[in-house]
C-alpha cells in the first residue's frame, strides 16, 4: 500500500489514502468503484493553498467553466470552445445540469453580499427530482453562512470521483467563495458517497508518490 509522509500530505491526499486503505468494493455500470460513505473534508485556506500548490487542477478552464454555469449555458459546443470536452458525452445541450442551477448563483450571491446576515443560511439547491437530465449534479447543494464576518461555506455531494472529480469542485467552491465579499473561514464538504474507479486506482498511487499521471474518465 502507498504510504506518504506527513509533510508532503494534504487533506485531500488524505481522503484518496484512505479510499485506497479502506475503502469497500463496489460493481458499478461505470466501472467497478472502491468507495468510502458520509466522510466530511474541512478545509481552510491555507489547506486551499497545500491542495492546488501540491496537486494540478485545470485553473483557467474550471474558471471558464464556471462562468458559463453561471450564465446558464447549456451548449457543450460552447464548453469545447473553451477547451472543457468533458461534457461531450452528453450530447449537444446539458439537460437539468450544472448551468440550470448555477445561473441562480449570481443573483444569490448578490443577495448575500447586500445582507450579510449571520441569521440567515443562504443555500443553492441543484438538481430536481424527477426531472429529465442527461448528466445530474453530483453536487447536490452549496450552503453560505456568514459567522461574526467571515464565510462558511459547507457542500453536500451525493457522488464524488475522488480522481477526477473533487479536485474540480473544490476549486469551483473556492472560486465562488471568492465572490463573497467576506473573508473565508472554511469550505467543508460532506461527501455521501466518494469513490476511485477501479481503473483509477493504479494512477491515484502515483499522484500520492508524487508522479504527474493521468486519469481515465468514466461516463
Amino acid at each position: 500500500m502507498t504510504n506518504i509522509t506527513k509533510t508532503r500530505q494534504n487533506k485531500y491526499h488524505s481522503v484518496l489514502q484512505k479510499i485506497l486503505e479502506k475503502g469497500k468494493l463496489q460493481k458499478n455500470k461505470k466501472g467497478n468503484i472502491r468507495y468510502l460513505l458520509n466522510e466530511a473534508l474541512r478545509l481552510k485556506p491555507v489547506d486551499l493553498l497545500e491542495i492546488f500548490e501540491g496537486h494540478a487542477v485545470a485553473r483557467n478552464k474550471l474558471r471558464s467553466e464556471l462562468e458559463l454555469f453561471q450564465k446558464g449555458e447549456r451548449l457543450t459546443e460552447r464548453y469545447r470552445e473553451i477547451g472543457v470536452n468533458w461534457w461531450d458525452y452528453c450530447g449537444p445541450i446539458l439537460v437539468n445540469s450544472y448551468p440550470t442551477y448555477f445561473e441562480q448563483l449570481p443573483q444569490l450571491i448578490d443577495k448575500i453580499n447586500k445582507e450579510k446576515r449571520n441569521s440567515k443560511n443562504y443555500v443553492l439547491f441543484l438538481g430536481q427530482t424527477n426531472a429529465e437530465s442527461n448528466q445530474q449534479p453530483c453536487l447536490s447543494l452549496i450552503q453560505f453562512q456568514i459567522d461574526k464576518g467571515k464565510l462558511v461555506m459547507s457542500a453536500y455531494q451525493r457522488s464524488s470521483d475522488a480522481s477526477l472529480g473533487l479536485p474540480a469542485d473544490i476549486y469551483h467552491l473556492y472560486l465562488i467563495s471568492k465572490q463573497i465579499d467576506a473573508p473565508l473561514r472554511s469550505i467543508t464538504l460532506y461527501l455521501a458517497n466518494v469513490h476511485i474507479y477501479e481503473n483509477n486506482i493504479e494512477p491515484t498511487k502515483g499522484i500520492l508518490d508524487g508522479q504527474k499521471v493521468s486519469f481515465n474518465l468514466n461516463v
